[in-house]
């Protein structure tokens, strides 16, 4: 067959050689290579031109979410340079986790190495539903729950677990384990024929609303145990429905322990659950006790201090700290009691989204989930390592296991101990500051986190005696409404002055709880949130969140 000449190749020939420089090449080619490093290195640097003295890239601007439904698909290409510039365009307005004055929920910074590690997985774009697909990046997942389980005190060599696409990931891996072994295995095969509980306390994390949903158990089946006033599941009443629940025959697939509420850093006490299960277990002859998952995607960190001598304290926290850290390693030194668990590398493992890791205990209960590899014949001819046998996904990228196998090899038990320490640190002394003032009132004051809920009261309202009536007096309901939206108010214009780059971008919760008359429910108690995560929040930045809420109520008084 006679060559094609250049004049009579055809057109998408000659499209296709342009496209290819929109790749990474596959073989080493300095020039294509060089190009390449520089598209990035450019785009870093048009993003690092958006930096300023606010805790956001550029300026923050309203989206038109409207306009955007419009948008149609385009028929000509673009170059490479065109559409790196255009994604410079799109971090516009995106909060930096990293600057000191960012307190934003649990969102963290991201470590070098774990950025290297999703551009890693970006270029080659292993998927780890196989060996063969993804190579040494399975293998980084084997390592990452190995060293995850010998931290939090499982047994390595019994242990398994795989990355999933989120913290809600973890709970419906754990919730699965659960509804199988409550049906003896066949829901799998057979689907739900009966009710299955899911149990969890009234300040867990709403990813229990779509598990139960999509897991087709149910909302109706959910049950919600209200909790204490330090924002764990109430003992007493977990026990009460329990005991119902067995003696009217219903079947109790999971039970939910929250290790770390995202508003309050809330901790069920986890060993006490277990013992109760157990405890009811046998009292009932249970063939099957409630499968325990222990949602610890904020708190799992907290396991590298359970190693470390708060007596000798060698890092030099202040005793306040390390009554904090000991305090919550009270609870948290408990993980390896549950069945199942959950961590999330993108929260406090300081790696980014998505890296959520699920840990069973016993690798054998993966077994309830897998499937024949007949049933994928165009899978597992070659390799060692099949997770896709029992995972929910059939694509799973390399990303988040190898970002978290990084930072696991980079920071240790010591950089974490350092990171997590300065974090509550830093909370405990914004928690001196506010306590202050008679006017402001802590109120997750006996959760010891890196997270600080606050109410501001007006002139003339002593904050503790105040938040005490809210909480428990029917009577004060139109102030604790008129005292939300106070706050509010408060919340907005700080918010404001930080978009401006004049203050501390902190964060806002509609319900950190909800006040308690008797046996009813009330409204719920809205709170300013600061959420520390990053390490270059310091002593200014803790000093000017105190500064402008007092400067803030003093201007909402002027204007009155």
């Amino acid at each position: 067959m006679t060559p094609r000449s250049p004049a009579n190749t055809p057109p998408y020939l000659r499209f296709l050689q342009q496209l290819k420089t929109c790749f990474p090449v596959p073989v080493s080619e300095p020039v294509m290579d060089g190009y390449f490093v520089h598209t990035v290195s450019r785009f870093l640097d048009r993003v690092d031109d958006l930096k300023s003295a606010a805790p956001l890239l550029g300026q923050s601007r309203q989206a038109h979410y409207q306009n955007s439904l419009g948008e149609g698909f385009p028929e000509e290409t673009q170059t490479v340079e065109e559409v790196t510039k255009l994604l410079t365009e799109y971090c516009q307005g995106m909060p930096i986790w990293a600057h000191p004055n960012s307190q934003v929920n649990v969102v963290p910074p991201t470590t070098i190495p774990s950025i290297t590690a999703f551009v890693a997985a970006a270029i080659y774009n292993p998927n780890i539903i196989w060996d063969e697909y993804s190579a040494r990046f399975a293998e980084a997942e084997i390592q990452t729950v190995s060293m995850a389980s010998d931290l939090i005190g499982y047994d390595p060599q019994r242990s398994g677990g795989v990355f999933t696409f989120s913290g809600t990931g973890t709970n419906f891996y754990g919730c699965k384990l659960g509804i199988e072994k409550a049906l003896g295995g066949r829901a799998m095969q057979e689907g739900i024929r009966e009710d299955v509980k899911i149990v969890s306390s009234a300040v867990s994390h709403y990813s229990r609303l779509n598990v139960s949903g999509w897991l087709g158990v149910g909302m109706k089946n959910l049950v919600t145990i209200p909790t204490n006033s330090d924002n764990d599941m109430s003992l007493p009443l977990l026990e009460d429905y329990l005991r119902r629940a067995f003696d009217a025959g219903e079947k109790v697939g999971v039970i939910i322990a929250t290790m770390g509420t995202t508003d309050a850093f809330g901790l069920d006490d986890l060993g006490a659950i277990v013992r109760l299960r157990d405890r009811l277990a046998q009292e009932y002859g249970l063939k099957q006790p409630p499968h325990i998952h222990a949602d610890a995607v904020i708190g799992w960190v907290w396991s590298v201090f359970r190693d470390y001598d708060f007596a000798a304290n060698p890092l030099g926290f202040r005793n306040r700290t390390l009554k904090a850290l000991q305090h919550s390693l009270g609870r948290l030194g408990d993980l390896a009691q549950a069945d199942s668990l959950g961590i999330d590398f993108h929260k406090t493992g300081y790696a980014p989204y998505l890296s959520s890791l699920f840990l069973v205990k016993d690798r054998r209960d993966l077994s309830l989930l897998s499937r024949h590899p007949e049933e994928m014949p165009y899978l597992y001819q070659f390799g060692s390592y099949h997770p896709g046998i029992y995972t929910l996904e059939c694509s799973r990228p390399g990303s988040g296991a190898l970002a978290a196998f990084a930072n696991i090899r980079l920071l240790g038990k010591q950089g974490y101990r350092v990171l997590i320490g300065h974090a509550v640190e830093m909370a405990e002394m914004l928690r001196e500051r506010l306590e202050a003032h008679p006017f402001i009132q802590v109120v997750n004051d006996r959760n010891f986190g890196p997270v600080t809920l606050f109410r501001v009261y007006p002139p003339g309202v002593e904050a503790q005696a105040e938040f005490r009536r809210e909480v428990k007096d029917p009577a004060y309901r139109e102030q604790l409404e008129a005292h939300n939206f106070f706050n509010r108010r408060i919340f907005q214009l700080i918010h404001d002055r930080a978009m401006r780059g004049e203050g501390v971008l902190l964060s806002w919760t509609d319900a950190c709880r909800h006040a308690q008359y008797g046996k009813d429910e009330g409204p719920p108690i809205a709170a300013l949130k600061s959420f520390i995560l990053s390490p270059w929040t310091d002593l200014a930045a803790v000093d000017m969140v105190a500064r402008q809420v007092v400067e803030v109520r003093n201007q909402m008084e002027s204007e009155r």
